[in-house]
């Protein structure tokens, strides 16, 4: 058995390892995705994106579990990871319709799953959250990609006030658990200049189609660098991605690819003037 207590001081689950062992089986490599979910609207259109959310999701091998790590759920200084048996949607956002609020999203969770994930990453103390549900960021594309998922659903949040390399390590921790059938989606988005949207219409602003282009070519190339760097890299990453949190998702997509693995990208387009739609998938 393992036991161990959290910097909060909280003990962690005890589980045993062979028993663990057995819950998910090997498998062949999982994809990974990074989704950018963009305007949570999203989740009640037939657009463009929506659509491809939907053909992507068919394309992929059926998983034993998928977890998401999303923009929305960022826990300062600690690691947490889902584990009630039921999840419940969270609607973490303000003056939108009400029918936004009304969107469903039926799946549960898994508890041994969890644990095998903290296992993991026993070095950072991961620590398990029955409090925590869906957020926007993850019911809002999955209700295309896995619209009735037959497998748990998880999410890892993610430490704010870790510096990127290390968030990139950390996630890198976790690549293993994709030939265990666990498929991975980062969400969030890689240009995120919300206070810059343009929510009337227009094209996209130059530093918006800049960052997102050159932070294609280092994902292509996997300039690791670069890419955990952006503001000592980039010039328009200071506007592009004022703060880093819907950037940190791509990271840790990216920490899971094995060395090699190739992406696609789709929805490569601005939305709303500042807003990178941009999203890939291990091909």
């Amino acid at each position: 058995m393992i036991e161990a207590s959290t910097k909060s001081g909280r003990p962690m689950a005890m589980y045993s390892i062979s028993d663990l062992d057995h819950r998910l089986v090997p498998s062949e490599r999982m994809p990974v995705l990074f989704v950018g979910h963009g305007n949570p609207m999203h989740a009640l259109a037939d657009n463009a994106y929506t659509r491809t959310w939907t053909a992507v999701g068919t394309e992929l091998p059926q998983p034993q579990a998928i977890v998401v790590i999303s923009a929305h759920w960022l826990t300062p200084g600690a690691t947490h990871i889902t584990d009630a048996p039921k999840n419940p949607i969270i609607y973490d956002f303000g003056g939108f319709p009400d029918e936004l609020s009304k969107v469903t999203y039926d799946s549960v969770g898994d508890t041994d799953v969890a644990r095998l994930l903290a296992r993991q990453l026993v070095e950072y103390e991961a620590e398990l959250d029955k409090q925590w549900g869906l957020d926007h960021g993850t019911w809002s594309i999955l209700k295309f990609i896995a619209p009735a998922p037959q497998v748990p659903v998880l999410q890892i949040s993610i430490d704010y006030s870790m510096p990127l390399p290390k968030l990139y390590e950390l996630y890198g921790r976790l690549r293993a658990m994709r030939r265990r059938g666990v498929l991975f989606i980062g969400s969030g988005n890689i240009v995120h200049a919300l206070g810059r949207a343009k929510w009337h219409g227009g094209g996209a602003w130059d530093w918006a189609q800049q960052f997102d282009a050159d932070t294609a070519v280092a994902l292509r190339d996997r300039e690791i660098g670069k890419l955990v760097d952006p503001y000592g890299t980039w010039a328009e990453a200071r506007i592009a991605v004022p703060t880093d949190d819907h950037y940190r998702p791509m990271i840790a997509a990216l920490s899971l690819l094995e060395d090699g693995e190739d992406i696609s990208f789709f929805n490569d387009s601005i939305d709303m003037g500042s807003i990178s739609m941009r999203s890939f998938v291990t091909a």
